[in-house]
């Protein structure tokens, strides 16, 4: 949704979108209500961030399900190394063909309604892998889900940019990409167990029915803020505040930059790049960390919960302690631009002790090192999605989470192919991978900080 200041009160007004009339009407309350009253503002933005965390909690649990009950099927059905690495891509295939255009919908259709056509059909292709008995039947149920989550990230971001002022983003985007190692956490938790008593088609069916749940609940309750009858003044002037200090819109009036217009701009590039060789290492420990503690450490079904929890755990406070440390940067003095390379950089340097994960004969030293690395790329990647809203007008934020989405889904495919090939010329040697992996982000700083350096040199200036 885009809003602008109207001349001299400098209060926001609203585009027809989200429940929103042209003269700033909301849902269900007659036009011309102003916001709920009050001196002290109101928190309905940290509500509407717990909304997105629970979207994400339920993202991950759909998205990491088959993982989890990989070593199981993969003995049931007989499928190989490859076969396996061909299923997963297929995921990251779709997820990459709807990031093509799933961005510029969100833009275009506000994010209520996108975000709600996101998790219907994402949820009920979860549903559908209960149905698959061979290969190509998870690939189908696979690519479906995959699109469908494709949706997600770029909503939760444009839902970041339109309820939280500068100050606050990055904290906000790490408390619900939180949500992810919560839902990486909950899904060793509850898969088993249901498999177990219920056969592993049962635990797709319940997993996926999650996502209806949250459906309900967003449907219901969500506006956007100056449509929100639970926002009072004080709130809604906060979250417009950057807007109201420049005097004009330029982050949300600017006009919709097309994938064209963004492609000419480094900031994107920067974005995609750092989205192409990261994401890759994500997905790897989602769907390979499951079957690298069964084949190098002898962890069963039975027994995988422990360690995925604590991997996870550590994920979570890296999503919230990221986000927290450029904002704690910003809030000492720091261009924000700045600040965020330089939290960029310190996840970077904790990832690469993961270089040896695979040659630790302890199965919990592979866990500590392989927790840390997990933590580091969730502190990693709620600043670079911050970054993100930085550099390119709010109007702009769904078609560029988009594209560096895209970058990397295909950066992930790739990856996930070549992994099922390299474990199977290997006998299962996961040394190549984990070298990659603790290499990647080293790289990726570097690219961002020289796609970045001449608007650092113009001073950290943000969109």
């Amino acid at each position: 949704m885009a809003t602008r200041l109207e001349p001299r009160t400098g209060a926001p007004a609203v585009t027809p979108r989200d429940g929103v009339t042209d003269g700033g009407a909301r849902a269900g309350v007659p036009a011309g209500t102003p916001p709920a009253a009050g001196g002290r503002a109101t928190r309905v933005r940290w509500r509407v961030c717990a909304l997105l965390f629970a979207a994400t909690v339920i993202n991950y649990v759909d998205r990491q399900t088959l993982g989890i009950l990989a070593p199981v099927l993969q003995r049931d059905i007989g499928w190989s190394e490859a076969d396996y690495g061909d299923i997963v891509s297929w995921f990251t295939i779709a997820y990459a063909l709807g990031f093509l255009g799933i961005g510029r919908l969100i833009d275009a259709i506000g994010v209520r309604r996108g975000f709600a056509a996101a998790i219907t059909t994402w949820s009920a292709a979860a549903m559908a892998h209960a149905l698959a008995r061979t290969p190509f039947g998870f690939s189908v149920a696979r690519f479906g889900l995959g699109l469908g989550e494709s949706g997600h990230f770029p909503s939760a971001i444009k839902v970041v940019a339109e309820w939280f002022p500068q100050r606050e983003r990055a904290l906000a985007t790490g408390i619900f990409n939180a949500g992810s190692n919560v839902g990486a956490v909950l899904t060793p938790l509850l898969v088993p167990p249901i498999a177990l008593a219920y056969g592993w088609r049962a635990a797709f069916v319940v997993t996926g029915a999650l996502g209806f749940l949250w459906l309900a609940a967003w449907w219901r309750t969500y506006r956007a803020p100056g449509a929100h009858p639970g926002v009072n003044a004080a709130e809604l002037a906060l979250i417009t505040e950057d807007a109201a200090r420049s005097g004009d819109v330029g982050a949300t009036e600017a006009p919709r930059a097309g994938w064209r217009a963004l492609l000419v701009r480094r900031e994107a590039w920067a974005f995609a790049i750092g989205k192409a060789l990261t994401d890759p290492v994500w997905w790897f420990h989602l769907y390979w960390l499951p079957k690298f503690l069964d084949a190098r450490h002898g962890v069963t079904l039975t027994a995988l919960a422990l360690p995925l929890v604590a991997v996870y755990t550590m994920a979570d406070v890296g999503s919230v302690g990221g986000g927290w440390l450029s904002s704690r940067l910003i809030a000492r003095g720091m261009a924000p631009l700045r600040a965020r390379l330089v939290a960029l950089l310190a996840m970077a340097l904790l990832t690469v002790p993961l270089l040896g994960a695979s040659g630790v004969d302890s199965q919990w030293g592979a866990v500590a090192l392989v927790a840390l690395a997990a933590a580091a790329h969730q502190g990693w990647s709620a600043n670079l999605f911050t970054l993100a809203s930085d550099v390119v007008p709010a109007r702009s934020l769904g078609t560029l989470v988009g594209l560096g989405g895209f970058a990397g889904a295909l950066g992930g495919v790739a990856f996930q192919r070549a992994t099922g090939r390299v474990l199977e010329a290997t006998g299962g040697d996961y040394t190549p991978l984990f070298l990659t992996c603790g290499l990647a982000y080293v790289l990726a700083w570097a690219a961002v900080r020289i796609l970045l350096a001449p608007r650092l040199r113009a001073g950290g200036t943000t969109a």
